[in-house]
């Protein structure tokens, strides 16, 4: 298949395309920057919000994998906007399949930026067109980069009754890969990581795993978000589940069968470890249009 992938420079788009390609696909991968073709990767150039380059970057794709968003401060560019652009362009297209990453707990708590991640949910499947929703709970990476910008602090703040259940950024895309190659579902599916963790158990084993004693200051977040945390909505017991825990994450185990000089799985090998440039999303130019942490931001004239 030929699959356009959209937040392809995302923490999720960086380990769904080589998965998608490791598994015999053809991908067109979305950017808002000039890159080099290779392989079974053609990049293009297009930009979601104003809908400039996207009739030409679904054209002759048989599927479109929609990863791009616009994360916690991006006001809903990519999600609503962006959304929207490229369900026009793919019903013109032909397209016979959109897959829609979401969020566990859109459906349930649409609050903040969940409501844009709905609304993306309900232009999809309000497009005539053959549809897909992976709904995920929170990615393991974007997890490990929260924690180290507050590593400086001498203590952290610690809710015990906020709930967590973190996924790999690989098996979300493993599993993404598997849907976008079957037949639409017209339905949201979830997954969710192996473990459901309190917000303080999740800090003291990352604090513990990178050799850091912290003071822990217990308190209780507020806000309907973490209501929701608390109260198990963002969390699934959806089959199947990821099977990396938080702790293999941090410290992966040294697999038995890996070859001499590292392991030749492009997309576990550069998304397994917190220090790869998988999970290092700023040093990625891409980062603040689509699929980085910090969302989207409109392009300026310099």
């Amino acid at each position: 298949m030929r699959i356009l992938v959209t937040g392809a420079t995302g923490m999720l788009g960086r380990a769904l395309v080589p998965a998608l390609v490791k598994a015999g696909h053809q991908v067109r991968a979305l950017s808002r920057t000039k890159r080099e073709s290779r392989g079974n990767v053609e990049w293009v150039w297009g930009d979601l919000f104003s809908g400039h380059g996207i009739p030409e970057a679904v054209a002759g794709v048989d599927a479109v994998a929609h990863l791009a968003t616009s994360g916690r401060k991006g006001r809903g560019a990519a999600d609503i906007p962006g959304t929207r652009q490229l369900v026009l362009a793919a019903r013109d297209a032909g397209i016979g399949h959109v897959l829609l990453t979401s969020m566990v707990g859109a459906d349930r708590v649409p609050v903040g930026y969940l409501t844009y991640k709905l609304e993306a949910e309900r232009l999809v499947a309000g497009s005539g067109l053959g549809w897909t929703v992976l709904r995920s709970t929170p990615f393991q990476q974007w997890l490990h980069r929260r924690l180290r910008d507050y590593a400086s602090l001498p203590v952290l703040p610690v809710d015990p009754s906020v709930l967590v259940q973190p996924v790999h950024t690989g098996e979300v895309a493993a599993r993404a890969a598997e849907l976008i190659a079957g037949a639409p579902l017209g339905a949201a599916v979830e997954f969710g990581g192996p473990q459901v963790l309190g917000h303080a158990e999740l800090t003291r084993t990352w604090c513990r795993l990178h050799g850091l004693r912290r003071m822990f200051l217990p308190v209780r977040f507020p806000g309907r978000l973490h209501a929701a945390e608390r109260a198990g909505d963002l969390t699934t017991d959806a089959t199947p589940a990821g099977t990396i825990t938080w702790r293999d994450f941090l410290a992966p185990p040294a697999p038995a069968d890996t070859p001499p000089g590292g392991s030749d799985d492009f997309a576990t090998e550069h998304t397994a470890s917190p220090t790869s440039p998988a999970t290092q999303p700023e040093q990625d130019p891409d980062v603040h249009v689509y699929g980085g942490d910090d969302g989207y931001e409109r392009p300026t004239r310099s």
